[in-house]
């Protein structure tokens, strides 16, 4: 039987729940932008907060059969931005991460935008199958950017 994705908004008591996964989002980016941990062991996430107090900033958790399984941080726009989007390994590869990003874009009809690090030729391949319609693909100095609309809401 195949696994049951969910998306929820992130609420503040899941706050923590979402920082201790971008610790583990940032060791895997560690590799591609060496990035170091602080004197604390930690990489951080500056903007973290905001997500809870701006109003164009949306924090989600993906659940795959009610466990926590990533999360994703999502700008409103226009246009929409997948500012950070992360599945943990175990959940890689069978499909959850594609329904989970489908199921972010359904939530906010309207333009988007999915950018990628150059160095990061893994996550443009994810991206250029996860996006569920046509869509534009350019550069900036950073990477590929994904551009394209997303219509109607469908099952968040």
């Amino acid at each position: 039987m195949p696994p049951t994705v969910e998306i929820t908004a992130a609420t503040l008591d899941d706050k923590i729940a979402i920082r201790h996964l971008v610790e583990l989002y940032a060791h895997d980016f560690s590799e591609l932008t060496g990035w170091d941990v602080d004197e604390h062991g930690e990489f951080g996430y500056p903007d973290l907060d905001r997500y809870w107090t701006d109003s164009d900033r949306h924090p989600f958790l993906i659940r795959v059969d009610g466990r926590i399984a990533g999360f994703a941080l999502v700008r409103s726009g226009p246009p929409h931005d997948m500012a950070e989007f992360f599945v943990m390994r175990k959940y890689r590869r069978g499909g959850v991460g594609v329904q989970a990003a489908r199921k972010v874009f359904a939530s906010f009809p309207g333009d988007w935008q999915v950018r990628q690090l150059s160095a990061n030729a893994a996550a443009s391949a994810f991206w250029r199958v996860a996006i569920p319609v046509a869509f534009r693909e350019e550069s900036n100095e950073e990477g590929p950017v994904q551009r394209f609309p997303v219509a109607h809401r469908d099952e968040p």
